[in-house]
């Protein structure tokens, strides 16, 4: 069984998420969600209640589905014994509608085998040209790698094994490994995947690092009242020429993009590389506990977290919820509720020193930043720091 420590006995679904059939796995190239789906945790029929699996999965989904999303399906360890009937993935497929298929936007397939492509077939007339161009079939663990995040996904080890396996009956077959050339030192002019102390240190001991500022003052002037902020992707080339561009110290104009979108992903994006999350790593497990606090305490527990993290970071969070606060009050025209917004940027605020969060921790990490946000003036009211400024 995959336990997952964080994973509560009242949760709706505890017969079937105890075995860790779906999971989160971080973000893919495009900053999408990553749900997995692994069949070698899916026990023998007549101990999971299929159902009730499908109804999990929709569950998880709903979390996702107002936004841009990637499934990663691992094939791996479908026996007789654990296989759903045709019956169930004919419903299975009817009943996932245009609300879940619309924002998916990756199916990748791992150990495709034989029964797949069978399958297939079957489902041919059911599935429609413009869905079956998201499915991609990936022979090796490796081919992920240049989609998503591989070192984020949680993938069993019985599905790592046999990926060793398969490699080790194909070595002759297969190009060499290429060698990852060590990390070369980051650039005077850096903003991704540097610390705030070093874009402070390099930017005349400026606080809010100038990525920050230049996407949250353009979104400011231009973005309240779109509908749907932050829940887009956009082409994964235009966002690495964006981060190229600042990481070299060169200007950029956001009108040239002519994609309101574009900032507001390098804005999750800065945040979701950086080192250490905004939130910090030793904040983790207080954040994760705010759910067994009584409900009329939140707020106030979410000011004693947030007055012991760092100076720093508790000036460049302040700046950025601020502008999410700004940006939930337009919520009737961007459809952006506090709610909404907590579920974008909950997993880029914070995220656990080992792995990725798991599917439990989400209620309380998206909790906790939909607190930040409606609460905004209560929770921050008490603390100001030299240097600080106001987006």
């Amino acid at each position: 069984m995959a336990g997952d420590p964080e994973l509560n006995i009242n949760h709706p679904y505890y017969d079937v998420a105890r075995h860790g059939i779906i999971q989160l796995g971080g973000d893919d190239n495009s900053g999408r969600k990553v749900i997995t789906f692994s069949c070698c945790r899916m026990p023998p029929s007549h101990q999971l209640n299929h159902t009730r699996l499908l109804e999990y999965l929709k569950y998880t989904l709903d979390q996702y589905v107002e936004n841009d999303y990637t499934v990663v399906y691992f094939h791996y360890g479908l026996k007789s014994v654990n296989k759903p009937s045709l019956k169930w993935l004919q419903t299975a497929y009817k009943e996932f509608d245009r609300k879940y298929k619309k924002n998916l936007k990756a199916l990748y397939v791992v150990h495709p085998t034989n029964f797949i492509k069978i399958l297939w077939n079957i489902f041919k007339p059911l599935i429609s040209h413009k869905f079956g161009k998201k499915i991609t079939y990936l022979n090796y663990l490796s081919d992920l790698r240049e989609h998503l995040k591989y070192d984020q996904l949680n993938i069993p080890p019985e599905v790592i094994r046999h990926d060793e396996n398969l490699r080790g009956k194909q070595k002759g077959k297969l190009p060499p490994v290429v060698k990852v050339p060590p990390p070369r030192p980051p650039l005077p002019t850096q903003q991704f995947g540097v610390s705030l102390q070093y874009i402070k240190d390099k930017n005349k001991g400026e606080l809010i690092p100038p990525v920050m500022k230049e996407t949250v003052s353009y979104l400011k002037r231009k973005g309240l009242q779109v509908e749907g902020l932050f829940r887009r992707s956009a082409s994964i080339q235009t966002i690495k020429d964006v981060q190229k561009l600042y990481n070299q110290g060169k200007s950029v104009n956001f009108d040239d993009y002519h994609d309101i979108h574009i900032p507001a992903i390098i804005l999750k994006t800065f945040l979701r590389e950086l080192p250490q999350p905004l939130l910090t790593f030793e904040c983790y497990d207080h954040i994760i506990g705010i759910t067994s606090v009584e409900s009329s305490l939140r707020v106030t527990r979410c000011k004693q977290i947030i007055q012991g993290l760092p100076e720093h970071n508790y000036i460049v969070l302040k700046y950025l919820i601020c502008f999410l606060h700004l940006v939930s009050q337009e919520s009737i025209y961007n459809r952006m509720t506090a709610s909404s917004l907590a579920c974008v940027f909950g997993l880029n605020l914070v995220w656990p020193s080992k792995g990725t969060a798991s599917l439990s921790a989400l209620v309380p990490l998206n909790l906790f930043t939909e607190l930040l946000i409606d609460f905004y003036t209560n929770i921050f009211n008490s603390r100001t720091a030299p240097g600080e400024i106001l987006p």
